[in-house]
């Protein structure tokens, strides 16, 4: 940084108004070229500004980079309000050491503070053409909230000493498709960008948060191009939420840094109601390989998707994911090869056509956020997510459901596997499966066996009741029992002493054969389930 002027006096060349700036600068206070009149004062409006309110932005650039000293006693600073900034704030490569703020001024031309190093920069309900700030490194907060910037913002690499925000911002493309370029930025704490409406690619590739990142009430879109927010690779150290702007949150999004903070009442005008803003996403939203360390919120969103697009949650790592968004009617949702340990869902926000896609898909726990997730409802879940049959989702809801105790639901799964399974064995497989599922319901429905094992022994009892066999040793023989003979022959291993003593011929032996046959089959079947019982007790 070259020396700052060492004179206080300003220059004879400054206009009324920059001399204004300038003594303000010295003693550190605020300079107010603010009419009193809204219409006036708009930073977006198109009116006449006036050389009573227009100052060169190189007066501004002499006083950031190379400002006199400050008046005894007093802090120098530039606060500056209402006024119009005439060409380019070239900041570029600078050491500036004063904190500027400003606010509702409307620049002619854009900011550049690109491999700029500051303290603390707030430019506040402003009109900015385009902020060019790769590589921006700032001690402290970096504020723009409520600006208009129609060309876009470039934080490519920046590092943001504590707070970076963006709410209620309006950020544009121009002749562009990112209005939001910010690959690699490091944020020590939080990224607030909640009500910030955009029109391009927001970009977030590689970001790294410190604390959260607060997307309430933000509305992106891109009709230009396949994203409205590319983030993969973005790490978030505690939680990252895409969800409405709602009185509750009010605290979270009107915080007090700018001292303005963020003044939005979320009321319909003229009402005391409040009023909900969703998350509204038009366009891809790409969070893959994300790492969230408290939680990834997606909650009560919009998303408007095409065929190609998609909500991306690839390989994402989180202790729990809360994902109730209205379902889009395009797209996929894909969540392949994420991780998570708690997943909080609603069965709406899922779709149901086969744009699900979730294989290798892990979670410890998924539990119903609102109304009931029923298992029946889950099958239809996993059915939607696995067009071709894949054994894993249902061994991983199976696993779960056992897990939390709910053994009946565990079966109710694996058994809804072998079904699904059954669908792609051949013929013969096919049959046999078939065969398995109305007899013993592949194993996974024992009272369903002990309903065969009644129904064949009462048939059995009456068949040989009506036809008894004769003795093998005639008088030794124990009193004829049929109930008792056809129990001997289903139950294996248990002898009653009849299966021993009594000799069928011709169809009746064949019959005894299939008996002792269906018994096994059958007895293992109830005894498994009565094992499974007992260990879960």
């Amino acid at each position: 940084m070259s020396e700052p002027v060492d004179s206080r006096e300003p220059p004879s060349w400054l206009t009324r108004a920059e001399w204004g700036m300038w003594q303000a600068y010295l003693n550190g206070s605020e300079y107010d070229l603010r009419t009193g009149e809204p219409e006036l004062d708009d930073p977006n409006g198109d009116h006449v500004w006036g050389e009573n309110r227009t100052v060169r932005a190189r007066v501004i650039s002499l006083l950031l980079l190379h400002g006199p000293p400050p008046l005894l006693g007093r802090v120098a600073s530039l606060h500056l309000a209402g006024a119009y900034i005439k060409d380019v704030l070239d900041l570029s490569g600078g050491m500036i050491e004063p904190y500027f703020e400003l606010r509702q001024c409307r620049f002619e031309g854009e900011v550049r503070m690109a491999e700029a190093r500051i303290h603390t920069a707030r430019l506040v309900d402003c009109y900015i053409p385009r902020l060019e700030a790769a590589r921006l490194t700032t001690d402290g907060d970096l504020h723009l909230p409520r600006c208009s910037i129609p060309e876009g913002i470039k934080l490519t690499d920046a590092n943001i000493g504590t707070d970076l925000m963006l709410n209620e911002a309006t950020v544009g493309s121009g002749r562009r498709i990112r209005a939001i370029a910010a690959d690699g930025i490091t944020v020590s704490q939080e990224l607030q960008a909640s009500l910030l409406m955009t029109d391009g690619e927001v970009s977030l590739r590689g970001a790294t948060i410190g604390s959260s990142l607060h997307m309430f009430g933000t509305v992106l879109r891109n009709t230009k191009g396949r994203y409205a927010l590319h983030a993969p690779q973005m790490t978030v150290e505690h939680v990252a939420s895409f969800a409405d702007a709602n009185r509750s949150r009010s605290p979270q999004i009107q915080g007090m840094t700018p001292p303005a903070g963020t003044p939005i009442p979320f009321t319909a005008d003229g009402s005391s109601r409040w009023r909900t803003r969703h998350f509204e996403c038009t366009g891809g939203m790409v969070l893959d390989d994300g790492r969230f360390g408290s939680s990834l919120v997606i909650e009560n969103a919009r998303f408007e998707l095409q065929r190609d697009q998609e909500l991306s949650l690839r390989r994402i790592s989180t202790p729990e994911l809360n994902f109730t968004p209205r379902a889009p009617e395009r797209g996929l949702v894909v969540l392949s090869g994420a991780a998570v340990e708690k997943l909080l869902d609603r069965v709406g926000s899922w779709p149901r056509d086969q744009r699900l896609w979730m294989a290798g898909f892990t979670y410890q726990q998924a539990i119903p956020k609102e109304g009931h997730f029923n298992v029946r409802e889950r099958l239809q879940w996993l059915a939607a997510a696995t067009p071709e049959y894949s054994p894993l989702p249902y061994e991983q809801l199976a696993l779960m459901y056992r897990n939390s105790g709910e053994d009946t639901n565990a079966r109710a799964v694996l058994l809804a596997k072998q079904r699904r399974r059954r669908e792609t064995l051949p013929l013969v497989g096919k049959v046999w499966g078939y065969l398995q599922d109305w007899t013993v319901a592949y194993g996974y429905r024992p009272a369903q066996a002990a309903l065969w094992m009644a129904v064949l022994w009462a048939a059995s009892a009456v068949l040989f009741g009506a036809n008894p066999p004769a003795a093998l040793k005639g008088d030794e023989s124990p009193h004829w029992n049929p109930a008792l003979y056809s129990l001997d022959l289903l139950l294996p291993v248990i002898s009653f002493g009849q299966e021993n003593a009594w000799n069928p011929a011709g169809i009746y032996q064949w019959v005894a054969a299939v008996m002792i046959l269906l018994g096994w089959v059958l007895a293992t079947t109830v005894a498994t389930g009565a094992t499974r019982l007992l260990r879960r007790q």
